[in-house]
């Protein structure tokens, strides 16, 4: 058996593998935890296995054999901790083996596939901006659930409960599994040892009120172990209490702001600028931002609060980007002189050098020197991002910079 003591420490969401490793840890007897992307739990009973969520379909059959050199046990049932593709297209490989197991998950789930099935080109689009992935089809085919559940659920399996419950965080159909004899957690995303991920940028609507709620929740059951969707397993009651409760204090600290700023009727900006998560929290390396912001919460709770209208009234109904572009360019004498500026700003003001940039692309699309100012400028701001989210969408701006000038 592995060593058990798996206590989270150190940079976790950049170093101890967000994305996985591909090991196997028998964290407990019968209690299989695969780091991968997304990660998989596995629970032997007498009866068969469970398997908690299946990762991604590229990585699907060499997680099935990494966990086949640990446990030959027939598998029982599946539970999705959400729909994602990242934790519910793994599942062919298993099927592969002659199993036939039930697919558990919440009813929300459904409508998730359903709206994958229709949204394909949207989201190979984000997957594009996101992460760099071209040329990678929207899957068509899905496991769908045989048993789904609207609030609560309790499975017998082997003599052993197997509790799930619903909560709303990173999605609306996720659930997060107890095992009480076991005293193991298995969250899904509800921890994925960094800053929750509830503020995406270019996705649908985060829950970061519901989220606190379901850490609370979980908190409460005094666990032994938490098997996580991302980043590495907690062993230890204190540890796994204390995360969780840190966690839930993030969130609730951002909506609290954030609710407090909107109701003195601020233009967003002014909101997103002031809310600030206090450095107790900051500092805890199981909350750093290696994925999404505390900004892209603040974001994401004000589109939940309020309307999409962000307080400035030219805003409202404003001048196209590039007519807006264009006469800035033109005020400045041009988009050389605009990207002269950008360049003097690169060091002192990155955020604003980047604004002028891409006004002079916009302006003159054709201008070299304002594309090749885009490519670098928004390389050295994803250079210094510390978000994935972040990088990705600078990153994309380099490539299409790039294309436009290999035309």
């Amino acid at each position: 058996m592995s060593d058990t003591r798996q206590v989270v420490t150190g940079d976790i969401g950049q170093r101890q593998g967000f994305f996985g490793t591909g090991d196997v840890l028998e964290l407990r007897p019968r209690t299989y935890f695969l780091a991968t992307f997304a990660n998989m739990s596995a629970i032997e009973t007498d009866e068969g296995l469970l398997l908690v969520d299946t990762s991604v379909a590229q990585f699907a059959d060499g997680n099935r054999r990494a966990l086949r050199k640990h446990t030959a046990a027939p598998l029982h049932t599946i539970v999705y901790t959400h729909g994602h593709l990242d934790h519910a297209f793994g599942v062919q490989p298993w099927l592969d083996e002659g199993n036939t197991p039930r697919i558990v998950g919440h009813r929300n789930v459904v409508r998730r596939f359903r709206t994958y099935a229709r949204m394909g080109g949207l989201n190979e689009h984000i997957n594009s901006v996101q992460f760099g992935i071209e040329g990678v089809a929207w899957p068509k085919a899905f496991f769908w659930p045989d048993v789904v559940y609207d609030d609560a659920l309790t499975l017998r399996i082997g003599g052993e409960r197997f509790e799930l419950r619903h909560g709303k965080g990173e999605t609306d159909d996720a659930t997060w599994i107890w095992v009480p004899e076991r005293g193991v957690l298995c969250t899904g995303d509800f921890w994925i040892s960094c800053a929750p991920n509830c503020g995406n940028p270019q996705k649908v609507q985060r829950y970061p009120e519901e989220w606190a709620d379901v850490l609370e929740e979980m908190a409460a059951k005094d666990a032994e172990l938490l098997l996580p969707g991302h980043g590495p397993p907690i062993d230890g009651a204190d540890e796994v209490k204390t995360a969780l409760l840190d966690a839930a204090e993030y969130l609730r600290i951002i909506v609290e702001q954030t609710k407090d700023l909107l109701n003195e009727g601020l233009p967003h900006e002014e909101v997103v600028a002031r809310v600030k998560v206090p450095e107790h929290l900051a500092a805890k390396p199981y909350l750093q931002p290696v994925y999404d912001r505390p900004e892209f919460i603040v974001r994401n709770l004000i589109r939940s609060l309020g309307g999409w209208w962000d307080g400035y009234p030219a805003d409202l109904l404003p001048a196209s980007p590039v007519s807006r572009a264009t006469e800035i360019a033109n005020l400045a004498g041009g988009a050389d002189k605009l990207v002269e500026r950008a360049n003097q700003l690169a060091e002192s003001d990155i955020a604003l050098a980047c604004h002028l940039a891409e006004w002079a692309a916009i302006a003159d699309p054709s201008n070299e020197k304002a594309q090749e100012c885009v490519r670098d400028l928004f390389r050295k701001r994803a250079e210094g991002e510390i978000s994935l989210m972040g990088r990705g969408i600078f990153m994309h701006a380099v490539r299409e910079a790039e294309k436009t000038l290999a035309q």
